[in-house]
């Protein structure tokens, strides 16, 4: 009698956008490692039923030869490993190569999951066979003629607190990419620095550490890492410079679903006390699964409830988020209700302050903008105390984003990269701004006063009967809305108060320190 499997709902994958099959076929004994997601992942209220279903898990799929290499039960994930033909048998997959314009090849699958029947109402998800990417940044470089910031300008800019973040943990998540430990030092020495330790963790990749271990690469991997490598090394210049002494770790996955389940993962277990995050595609991109969304937003939630505060790029593609269709998008997670979504600001003559936007709001155009704009997927937070009208018609009252902002543009920030000046900037910059602030305000808070989710707390009631974000920010009101062209060629108005621009603004940290020990 053939084995009984239900379908796994919203597994479903489409084609890989941008994407050809290949003839050639996944090697049937190729051995793959899978991340499967229990029930009510992300929360812990029943270890013996978590337990338990684990060993049923383990049981079940355990007949199809594949076997355990981690169990993450605190959260609710269980990573096993087996051969291609034995996880097509397992979860009734084709597993196919594909190639990709810029992932170059693959490996993916079209369709729905089906999992054997014994484990229905006990697994969620099943993450790992389809690698396609679903992470995104791209360097926007900057100019050695701007003037670029150093951690001693940021701090007078925005107004950090005294402090270098000691005793506060702060962790960086990356796709891919590679670590050199010289740019960091460089940096470090550029700015009258001790090199801190800066921890590199290796969660399903393993990053190339100098130039010499990136060549010894094959060709497609040694590009795809170098692609980001830049960065990555200015995530973590940015958090060094400015809470050089909190305890860094850089956690590094691959840019598939998985890695993004397997990251959220590790960031749980560890409890830190801010995350930066400078990565996402639009949360309604088809490449993401139904599945693999939610999956992700039930660890941010689980994150946010043990009071870590991840900050996440809305995106340097305006409006549009690079899905080139008439409608308005927004970046996940940053529209996730459990993150602090940041935007991007730019400095122009006068020092004047305004919202980030460079011809014609896209980098597929060569110009750039802030993301923000209102959810279509996940709904206004009720803490969310403001609203701003969606520009799609028919749209659901939506999660607004971003919640705050920080320098993004010119002139961008002072950044070392394989030895060599090398100014840089995005929202992905913002991102580890904020996550440094975060533990340098915390350093000096009462116990009682740190390790708390922010977001909420901004949208909540401050002195004088406004938000909080409103006296720990500096209002951008002057700017260009952040409309990407051509498509969908229009945008979100720059305007006093909050905006889907720049949110409240920008940080006003010795602000931020005094509101939060008032709430």
């Amino acid at each position: 009698m053939p084995d009984q499997h239900v379908r796994l709902a919203g597994s479903e994958r489409p084609h890989p956008a941008k994407s050809v099959s290949i003839a050639e076929p996944v090697d049937p004994n190729e051995e793959i490692a899978v991340t499967v997601s229990l029930r009510d992942a992300g929360k812990n209220d029943d270890p013996e039923q978590r337990r338990a279903d684990a060993e049923k898990v383990k049981e079940s799929l355990g007949r199809y030869g594949l076997r355990v290499t981690d169990e993450r039960l605190e959260v609710g994930s269980i990573e096993m490993t087996g051969k291609a033909k034995d996880l097509n048998r397992a979860f009734r997959t084709e597993l196919k190569l594909y190639h990709g314009e810029r992932q170059g090849v693959f490996r993916g699958r079209e369709g729905e999951i089906e999992i054997p029947a014994d484990l229905d109402g006990i697994v969620a998800g099943v993450f790992g066979l389809d690698k396609r990417r679903v992470a995104r940044r791209r360097v926007f470089p900057g100019h050695g003629d701007h003037g670029s910031l150093t951690p001693q300008d940021l701090e007078e800019q925005y107004q950090f607190p005294e402090g270098t973040g000691r005793h506060q943990k702060v962790i960086i998540l990356e796709f891919n990419g590679c670590y050199f430990d010289a740019d960091t030092e460089l940096f470090c020495r550029n700015h009258g620095l001790t090199p801190p330790t800066v921890n590199i963790v290796p969660v399903g990749y393993t990053p190339p550490r100098t130039l010499d271990e990136l060549r010894q690469l094959p060709r497609q991997e040694r590009e795809m890492a170098f692609e980001v490598a830049g960065e990555v090394m200015m995530d973590v210049q940015i958090v060094v410079g400015l809470a050089p002494e909190a305890d860094i770790s850089v956690l590094f996955a691959d840019w598939d679903q998985k890695g993004w389940i397997d990251l959220l993962d590790q960031v749980i277990l560890a409890n830190p006390d801010a995350v930066s995050i400078s990565y996402g595609l639009a949360e309604d991109d088809p490449d993401w699964s139904l599945l693999g969304i939610h999956e992700i937003n039930k660890r941010l939630a689980a994150a946010a409830h043990k009071g870590i505060t991840i900050c996440v790029s809305s995106g340097d593609d305006g409006s549009g988020d690079q899905v080139g269709d008439d409608q308005c998008h927004v970046d996940f997670p940053a529209s996730s209700p459990y993150v602090l979504g940041v935007g991007g600001t730019k400095i122009v003559r006068g020092d004047v302050e305004q919202s980030w936007w460079v011809s014609p709001g896209d980098r597929n155009g060569g110009g750039g903008a802030t993301g923000g704009g209102v959810s279509v997927v996940w709904d206004r937070p009720d803490w969310q105390t403001v609203r701003v009208d969606s520009l799609n018609p028919d749209a659901i009252d939506g999660r607004v984003v971003p919640d705050v902002a920080a320098l993004a543009g010119p002139p961008f920030y002072d950044l070392v990269f394989v030895g060599h000046p090398a100014p840089n900037g995005g929202t992905s910059a913002s991102a580890p701004l904020w996550a440094a602030l975060i533990a340098r305000v915390y350093e000096l808070l009462p116990p009682a006063k740190q390790h708390r989710f922010l977001t909420p707390l901004l949208y909540g009631t401050g002195t004088n009967g406004k938000p909080l974000g409103v006296h720990a920010c500096r209002d951008i009101d002057k700017g260009h809305d952040n409309a990407s062209f051509p498509f969908p060629g229009r945008g979100y108005k720059v305007r006093p108060g909050y905006d889907a621009d720049t949110g409240f603004g920008v940080p006003v940290g010795n602000e931020l320190l005094k509101a939060l020990k008032t709430v």
